[in-house]
């Protein structure tokens, strides 16, 4: 009967049966059952079994860089900053007194008074003749390359490498490990570009956004600056690929891009969209009234929104005009998109939902922050957004619940964590019976009273002020809202993550600007910033693959 019962069941059963078996198991699980024996070993590092946690997450294999990653960034150097508030326009007492000059702004948003009408005010570009725009757009000028290069090539030459084989569990393990690194708050800073370096913008840069092109896996760089130029950078080697100018009359607000096409929206009113893989322009849109402050297009449509207070939309493959959507009472700083939705933000502190097929107003969220709301982000039903009452608020559509950094508008209770255990101070401590539990925003232990109060009630009694105490110190002028974490960028020259389910922050990003931040992205590897000063880098530090599996004795 004994050994009938040492039969080692799953090693005994085909290779095909076994992984099955072994399909529904946790990555953490496969690495414990390596360590049963060789049979087992074999079957839990199966890539087929690694592939489908990977798939499942959507994280595909990419070839390694060919480029070093030892390349030296250019050193930070302070730069000059412009004197005037370009990210944002007068508050609404401030309009009130001298509205003309709100009109003069030229930035990525601003936050007008609801009463003051405005729209027989119009910036000083409006005053030239469409020929002329015309005349304009029509010399533009795409410089693939720069015509004096201090930089890397675009595209360095190497011998032909023979492709690696898909290693689908060193992604895997890779993946979770940033994912740790990124909630324990590792980075290393490096800076792309400074104003004053061959290359580099000469004056504020208002918008960027990371892409991967899909054909050959490289991952580059777009920004938009105050030069009036478009500037595409190879993150491998920190080169400059391209500049485009020639187009925009005024700065680069706001860029998208997605499936080989950037659209940018600029403050001379117009909408560029371009092929990228052909390198020409596809279509300039000049229906906004003012500054244009925000696009985003998807596979069916383009949408944009303006100081001129709408919202339009132009339907793909001929941009043709689809909908005018109207009844915002100061500019729409901002738009996000989803397959049946838009919702647009405004400096008048409300979000309105719209419908994308008909241009319906769904839903108006009214009072949304104590100011005017500046940056905004969708994953349907979650948005988030930024306002200039210094605080982030990410809210559920459907259900009215979510959590922000103004206490206000916390409607979240505390999210039990592994880590708010009681911890007993020293035996010394002055504070005596006083306990300590784990602050949802920042992560450090915070005082919740005498230890007769319950843990779980005392956390969400002093969960608001811990929010509150993390929130930035000033606006909020830019949000990136992924799948795990939120990303903000702040006039405050800070840059915070933060847990997107409890609220928790994770990290706070300093140094990295020495003036205020008009834009941030990030992906999991990594975080970007922007502003007035340069384009910041924080990479979250991943250990090696034997770092990795020390933990599972591999």
């Amino acid at each position: 009967m004994v050994p009938l019962l040492q039969l080692d069941i799953v090693g005994l059963l085909p290779t095909e049966v076994a992984l099955h078996i072994l399909s529904y198991l946790s990555w953490k699980t496969l690495l414990y059952c390596g360590l049963v024996s060789g049979r087992w070993r074999i079957l839990a590092n199966d890539p087929s079994l690694w592939k489908r946690l990977c798939t499942a997450r959507g994280w595909a294999w990419k070839e390694p860089s060919l480029v070093s990653r030892s390349v030296k960034w250019p050193a930070m150097d302070a730069p000059q900053h412009d004197t005037d508030d370009e990210g944002m326009g007068d508050e609404e007492d401030e309009i009130m007194l001298d509205a003309p000059s709100a009109s003069m702004e030229d930035s990525g948003f601003v936050s007008m008074d609801a009463s003051v009408d405005n729209s027989d005010i119009a910036p000083s570009f409006f005053q030239s003749s469409h020929a002329e725009r015309s005349r304009r757009h029509d010399s533009y000028s795409i410089n693939a390359q720069p015509s004096s290069r201090h930089s890397a090539p675009a595209v360095i030459p190497s011998q032909p490498t023979p492709r690696l084989r898909p290693d689908y569990k060193l992604l895997c393990l890779s993946r979770i490990r940033l994912r740790h690194n990124f909630l324990a708050g590792s980075y290393r800073l490096s800076v792309l570009q400074t104003r004053g370096q061959p290359n580099s913008h000469t004056n504020t840069i208002y918008c960027l956004q990371l892409y991967t092109y899909p054909d050959t896996g490289v991952q580059v760089l777009f920004t938009g600056s105050k030069d009036c130029t478009i500037k595409e950078w190879d993150l491998r080697s920190g080169a400059l690929i391209r500049t485009i100018d020639g187009v925009h009359a005024g700065s680069v607000l706001s860029m998208c891009v997605y499936g080989g096409y950037l659209a940018s929206a600029g403050s001379d009113s117009t909408v560029v969209l371009w092929d990228l893989a052909k390198n020409r322009l596809v279509k300039i849109i000049e229906d906004h009234l003012d500054s244009v402050l925000c696009v985003r297009f998807d596979d069916k449509r383009l949408v944009s929104c303006s100081k001129d207070r709408t919202v339009r939309t132009y339907l793909f493959p001929d941009l043709t005009r689809q909908h005018v959507m109207g009844g915002h009472r100061a500019a729409v700083n901002a738009v996000s998109i989803s397959s049946k939705f838009i919702i647009s933000a405004s400096g008048d502190r409300s979000m309105r939902l719209w419908d994308a097929e008909t241009g319906a107003l769904v839903r108006t969220f009214e009072d949304h922050h104590n100011r005017g709301i500046a940056s905004i982000d969708l994953d349907f039903p979650f948005v988030l957004s930024g306002s200039s009452d210094k605080h982030i608020r990410l809210y559920n559509i459907e259900s009215a619940q979510g959590w922000s950094t103004s206490p206000e508008f916390d409607t979240q209770a505390a999210v039990p964590l592994p880590s708010l255990a009681s911890v007993p101070l020293e035996e010394d401590s002055e504070t005596g019976d006083t306990t300590l539990a784990m602050c949802h925003n920042c992560g450090g232990a915070v005082p919740v009273g005498d230890s007769s109060t319950s843990i779980p009630n005392a956390v969400e009694a002093t969960s608001r002020k811990s929010r509150q105490q993390c929130s930035h110190g000033d606006l909020v002028r830019s949000v990136a809202l992924g799948p795990e974490f939120v990303v903000s960028g702040s006039y405050d020259l800070t840059v915070k993550v933060w847990d997107r389910k409890s609220g928790r922050m994770l990290a706070n990003l300093s140094g990295g600007h020495t003036g205020r931040i008009f834009c941030v992205g990030s992906d999991c590897t990594k975080v970007v910033s922007c502003g007035e000063d340069q384009v910041s880098l924080w990479h979250v530090l991943a250990a090696s693959y034997s770092c990795v599996l020390r933990k599972y004795a591999f």
